[in-house]
């Protein structure tokens, strides 16, 4: 696959795969066994994704592989004909076509394909506090992966704090590679007697395998004597060369708790990771409480566009199995438009829809139980940086906000916010609501590139030529 000097090579296939997470994989490998010609791009340097991601060598030949499934997914997708591209991190799209760069290679590539399946996953939701960007103070999901794939703590005195029931297996990691974990915060109330929980506790109990795995975390933070406090969040972190102290307070206010500590973990659940389906036409809403940008998208990932399919957590965070059945069934819909359907085929397809609809009932249930608490951005001091990256502290979006300015694309040009190399993956959401976006329809724009990458390889977009002279290269 060498295109021209300096010029950018081709790729065409009859589907393209964009994530070798879970959804992504299964997709690639189900199209690939129905004698599809398949190509897969992931950023990474092997297919797994977050949840399926590999262990070093060395540390797997001491405890063993981290998810086995995975592995064996991942060898079942290489053996099944498709074509796996790791370290290609595609930036960008050209009407239907995308854009990627090799890193390995240190060169463009434009891949064309019939179906375009996108699988990116999701980020983390952070909240800016005072004291976010000390030493010490992470996301639960890289305490989650240093803890699972590196067996290292991230401290010997964790808090864990945010929304979501994610909080309560990073937790348990923690405990598993020995470090104290002081507390679990809870924002919301989903454990108390009389509060929502109860209410949602009759509609979870149509779930009983996740309410027992869920049930399954307490018990074992019971069992170590971490306190699960809920109604509470993170409202100051304090130290110098580490953060060393953690107050939180209560949602409604007052009951300051502080805790020693020297690591502190805190998140709010999960963004889908939208940017590249919306950049190829898909159609979108916007969540009106967080700004999140949601896919509008048929149980097989189906789009707007004709032959884009988003799947995985990328079409709504469900978990690792609604993930997995999102990318069979899109390719089950691809290989059905390809080569027909048989009627055992359409009874699978039909079984595997009611499965996938009791995981999303789920889901839905979770978010209801463990809402982002955005409104703590309302009363972030002047003086916090909300955009990391670009150094802009909360003052200046509301300067500008209030200039009139308070679309969220205005905001964003003015104060630089969001600008930066992570392209508000961190700080979209209080950015919007600070920018005073709460009741506006407008996201967050998706622009080129999604993902860092070199300029010469923007360049050399200009100057595409085919993989050799008998012209693109096919799978």
């Amino acid at each position: 696959m060498t295109g021209p000097a300096g010029g950018t090579a081709v790729l065409r296939a009859d589907v393209a795969v964009v994530g070798g997470g879970p959804a992504g994989m299964e997709a690639a490998l189900w199209c690939a066994r129905a004698g599809l010609a398949v190509v897969v791009l992931d950023e990474h340097e092997d297919l797994g994704g977050q949840y399926f991601r590999r262990r070093h060598p060395a540390i797997r030949a001491v405890h063993g592989d981290h998810r086995p499934e995975g592995t064996a997914l991942a060898e079942a997708v290489r053996a099944s004909g498709a074509r796996v591209l790791t370290r290609h991190v595609v930036w960008g799209v050209d009407g239907r076509a995308l854009l990627a760069h090799d890193e390995e290679g240190d060169r463009a590539l434009r891949v064309e394909a019939g179906h375009v399946v996108v699988a990116t996953g999701a980020y983390e939701r952070v909240l800016p506090f005072p004291g976010w960007e000390l030493p010490g103070v992470v996301t639960p999901g890289l305490a989650m992966h240093l803890a699972t794939m590196d067996r290292v703590a991230v401290g010997s005195r964790v808090l864990l704090a945010g929304s979501g029931p994610f909080l309560l297996p990073v937790a348990c990691a923690l405990l598993e590679v020995g470090a104290r974990v002081v507390a679990v915060v809870e924002a919301g109330r989903p454990y108390r007697p009389g509060g929502p929980g109860v209410r949602g506790g009759v509609e979870a109990l149509r779930h009983p395998a996740r309410l027992a795995e869920l049930g399954g975390y307490l018990a074992r933070l019971a069992r170590h004597r971490v306190p699960v406090l809920q109604d509470r969040v993170v409202a100051e972190a304090v130290g110098g060369a580490r953060v060393a102290r953690v107050r939180t307070v209560r949602t409604c206010g007052g009951g300051d708790r502080e805790f020693e500590v020297d690591a502190l973990a805190v998140g709010y659940g999960f963004r889908p990771a939208t940017e590249l389906v919306r950049l190829l036409g898909a159609r979108t809403v916007v969540d009106p409480r967080t700004g999140d940008v949601v896919i509008a998208a048929g149980d097989d990932g189906a789009t707007s566009v004709p032959g884009l399919y988003a799947v995985g957590e990328l079409a709504g965070v469900a978990g690792v199995h609604a993930a997995r059945l999102r990318g069979r069934l899109a390719a089950m819909s691809i290989t059905a438009a390809a080569a027909g359907e048989t009627r055992a085929d359409g009874r699978e397809r039909e079984r595997l829809r009611r499965r996938l609809r009791r995981l999303v009932a789920f889901a839905s249930l979770t978010g209801r139980l463990y809402p982002p608490p955005v409104e703590m951005v309302d009363t972030l001091p002047d003086e916090v940086h909300v955009c990391r990256c670009e150094a802009v502290p909360a003052g200046r979006v509301r300067a500008i906000a209030r200039t009139g300015l308070n679309d969220v694309h205005a905001v964003k040009g003015g104060s630089r916010a969001g600008m930066g190399l992570c392209q508000a993956r961190e700080c979209g959401t209080a950015l919007w609501r600070l920018a005073g976006a709460s009741g506006s329809t407008a996201p967050l724009p998706a622009r080129m590139p999604v993902r860092p990458v070199p300029t010469g390889v923007v360049a050399d977009m200009d100057r595409s030529g085919p993989a050799d002279p008998a012209g693109p290269e096919q799978v």
